[in-house]
């Protein structure tokens, strides 16, 4: 069974999901900061491929992209890097990334290395559902990945209900019409949203992402999902760490609360 969905049949709320972008903040930093991740209490990790545009992506999350590219991070160097890493993480690892260099990598190759590796699932903003129906879920489900959808406060009902009949694992809600970035609290407005999403009824859970940056608004997005992921918050966190494993568990202790 794919670790997302064991996940979610053994845990279906407060889930805890983080994203750190590879080689980021210095380019062999990848396992250490996943390692910390998991014996900090994370429920899944997300693995930014770094780009150099990233258009989903706020300031934040655009430096840490910049500078990992800076380092020398590909995603060949990934793959080297995450070699035996199941030996250490038993959490569900998603790779969070755009299409083109994957095309440049060679699609059926960049998703074989995956399964080589024990990677879990992918997201990928920018691959329209259309041609991950006609060219990609063939190669994704053949290698045992689940490619996660992302739905917004702007996608219709009718959008969202196709993208949950065709989605694997679950659902990332984007909590706003805006790029990735740390806020300090959750409007009304997108509480509504939340509202609304939970009413659908979906058959697959969802976990919010963008603008979620501590315990208050982690608890009050898990209050209409079944758990939160965070992004830009952790990356500023760990950007000029001098005790990064012990700074990272002592940010997700904040964060749990």
């Amino acid at each position: 069974m794919n670790r997302i969905n064991y996940l979610f049949q053994n845990k279906n709320k407060d889930l805890l999901s983080i994203y750190v972008t590879a080689g980021f903040p210095k380019l062999e930093d990848t396992l250490p900061v996943l390692e910390a991740i998991q014996e900090g209490g994370a429920d899944l990790i997300e693995i930014g491929l770094p780009y150099s545009d990233p258009i989903a992506d706020g300031p934040t999350i655009q430096e840490s992209n910049a500078i990992a590219l800076e380092n020398g991070m590909s995603i060949k160097k990934l793959f080297s890097q995450l070699l035996g890493f199941r030996a250490k993480i038993h959490v569900p690892v998603i790779l969070m990334g755009y299409l083109n260099p994957i095309i440049q990598f060679g699609v059926e190759e960049f998703c074989k290395k995956c399964k080589e590796v024990g990677i879990d699932g992918l997201i990928l903003p920018d691959l329209p559902m259309s041609h991950y129906l006609e060219e990609y879920k063939e190669i994704f489900e053949r290698y045992g990945l689940f490619n996660i959808f992302l739905i917004s406060p702007q996608t219709s009902e009718a959008r969202i209900r196709e993208i949950d009949r065709y989605s694997q694992g679950f659902i990332y809600m984007v909590s706003s019409h805006a790029i990735t970035g740390a806020k300090s609290a959750i409007s009304e407005e997108q509480e509504q949203y939340f509202e609304r999403i939970a009413a659908m009824n979906l058959n697959h859970p969802r976990l919010i992402g963008f603008g979620i940056s501590d315990a208050a608004t982690f608890q009050l997005a898990s209050r209409y999902s079944n758990g939160a992921i965070m992004g830009s918050a952790f990356i500023k966190k760990i950007k000029d760490s001098k005790e990064l494993k012990q700074d990272i568990k002592n940010f997700l202790s904040e964060v749990r609360g």
